[in-house]
Parts: structure tokens; sequence; C-alpha cells
């Protein structure tokens, strides 16, 4: 896919993109309110990670897809699930589903270190080719290709971890490499059935868990699909 942005339209973009802020993340029932996250969604240049033919629909209120059988999240649950994980600048954070690097930046843009893996081969190159095209330093991302169900655990412990596709249950070592005070936030459920958002924080050696929102996400895939069918 091209994913070279419209020539000439900067302006344009930077005008939806700040309509978006003010429109789908700020207005009441959305109430997304930590400075740096809307900071972040407010300088990342959502164009550049969707296909050319839907350039003119990337600051919409709606997830878009970016090929493979997958999506680009909408707009306020990019904000969301980043709010949720509660980062703070110094913050090492592990996501979990690259796709198209769209929430890999607005993450670089709020925390200190990105780590995140991405199963699919050409959504992982097209990823880090967008990333690196960028007009703004997202230079602490390092990408992995490969199943990420099992983490990154020569890396660990995250202070946030965040899964960008629904496994059909929580993967059970992410919550081992979360930090003390760290959070995971993750859609689960099954394709086509109730999805729902949940954060999971560890403290003192406990972990609590709590439901936010329903969602709907695409499916986990790789390993989390046979660890599902034999739950």
């Amino acid at each position: 896919m091209d994913r070279n942005r419209m020539p000439g339209n900067d302006d344009a973009f930077a005008a939806a993109r700040a309509r978006m802020v003010a429109n789908q993340l700020v207005t009441p029932g959305r109430d997304i309110s930590d400075p740096a996250v809307l900071r972040a969604m407010g300088e990342v240049p959502r164009e550049y990670f969707v296909p050319s033919d839907l350039q003119s629909a990337a600051y919409e209120d709606r997830p878009l897809p970016i090929g493979y059988g997958q999506t680009i999240s909408q707009p306020y649950i990019v904000a969301k699930m980043t709010e949720l994980l509660g980062l703070e600048p110094q913050h090492r954070v592990l996501e979990i589903g690259t796709g198209c690097g769209y929430q890999t930046a607005v993450l670089a843009r709020v925390a200190a270190q990105v780590y995140s893996i991405e199963v699919v081969p050409p959504l992982a190159r097209m990823a880090a080719r967008t990333l690196a095209a960028l007009p703004l330093e997202v230079d602490n991302v390092t990408l992995r290709q490969g199943d990420g169900y099992a983490g990154w655990p020569e890396e660990a412990p995250f202070d946030g971890i965040i899964v960008t596709c629904a496994p059909p249950q929580v993967p059970p070592l992410l919550v081992e490499q979360l930090a003390e005070n760290g959070r995971l936030v993750v859609p689960v459920g099954v394709e086509g059935g109730p999805q729902k958002l949940l954060r999971l924080r560890r403290r003192g050696g406990e972990v609590d868990e709590e439901i936010v929102i329903p969602v709907v996400f695409v499916p986990m895939t790789g390993v989390a699909q046979t660890a599902g069918n034999s739950a």
C-alpha cells in the first residue's frame, strides 16, 4: 500500500487533527484529560498511517482498515487506552500489536521507551518505514516482528503494557512482566462475541482488574488462539 501523505494538505490535516482532539477526545462523555496524551494525539499525523485512498478519513471517529485483516483503531480508543496506562515521562512501555504504528507513535510521545511487537511481517516492515518517515521524533521505539503473546521477557519489567488486539483471555506472561504499580490495558473476548477492555494493575504482589468499556477489536492470532482453545 502507498502510505505517502497527500501533497500540499499539511494545514488541512493539522486542522482536522485539532478538531479531532476537540470533538472526539475532550468532549463530554469522552473526557480524555491527560495533558500528555492530548498533546501526543495533537502531534502525531494520523494521515501517515492509513492507506492513501483513506487519508481524507484519517481523523474520522472510527477505525479504518490497514490491510492484512487489521485496522487502525478509532482515535478515541487510542487516546483512552493510552490514558489508562497512567504513563509518566520516565516509563517503559510494551505494545503487543504494532499494526500500522499509530498507537506506537502516540506512546513514544508520552513515555521514555516503547517496545512493540507485530506478528504480521508486512505490517511490521510498513510500521518501521512509517515511523522513520514521521516529521517528529520517535527514536525511542524498538520494534520486533513476532508473536507477542509471551511479551518481551528480556526487556521486562514494564511500567505499562498495551495490547491492541483481543485475546480470548488475559495472557498470563504479560501480567508477569508488569513492574510494581505497572498497568496492563487489554481487550479480551472472542471475535464476533462480546469483548471488554480491561485494566490490570500490579500492586504489592497482587494484581487487581477492572472492566473499563465494551469494545470491538480484531482477534489476537498465533499462540493466543491455541491458548484460548485449550483454556
